[in-house]
């Protein structure tokens, strides 16, 4: 059997930052996510003290918590942190890799950023939503990267993949008809973009 994990100090504010500055390095965050990430590192520290059987951990646990939502907002108010160009990064990726509007404001909304925020980072025009859908398309190898025409029943199928996937029917219904080299060059123009 091995050995519990030495506990150590309570995490104080200095420790916290050195801990999110570690993770922002290796990850995108915003303000949301990176005070989870801080508050992970106290309930595994708060765990390890309880097992060790030190006392008074709940207020110090307490204590802990405020100080590194303190610090994550420390962080955004300097900028390191940026709710808005996380979101515009991430929702040009998942446009890019065949999410839907719906699907990346849903993500967004799980990465702790709020809907007004999410809402300016999705593009205005319809033609990003075309542009995924084709993405879509081209991943689920249906529609013009089908590798054999499909049926009416395949049409069936791939219509309700859109749906699930939070497409509207009429870009549903304009991806599956597109010619395999228009949606080919759609694709490649958006890349370049």
């Amino acid at each position: 059997m091995s050995k519990p994990r030495p506990h150590g100090p309570v995490p104080n504010a200095v420790r916290l930052h050195e801990a999110a500055l570690a993770h922002l390095a290796r990850f995108a965050a915003t303000e949301a996510s990176l005070r989870r990430v801080l508050q992970s590192r106290i309930d595994r520290w708060a765990r390890a003290a309880e097992q060790a059987g030190e006392a008074d951990v709940a207020p110090r646990a307490a204590q802990a918590r405020q100080e590194a939502a303190a610090v994550a907002r420390k962080l955004a108010a300097a900028g390191t942190v940026d709710d808005a160009a996380f979101a515009e990064s991430r929702v040009r990726r998942l446009l890019r890799s065949g999410r839907s509007r719906r699907a990346a404001l849903a993500h967004l909304a799980q990465k702790g950023v709020d809907a007004e925020t999410a809402g300016a980072a999705l593009p205005v025009n319809e033609v990003s939503e075309l542009d995924a859908a084709l993405a879509f398309c081209r991943r689920r190898r249906f529609g013009p990267f089908a590798r054999e025409p499909g049926d009416a029943e395949a049409h069936r199928r791939a219509l309700g993949a859109f749906g699930r996937a939070g497409f509207g029917r009429d870009v549903a219904e304009q991806a599956l008809g597109m010619t395999p080299e228009d949606a080919t060059d759609r694709l490649l123009a958006t890349r370049q973009t």
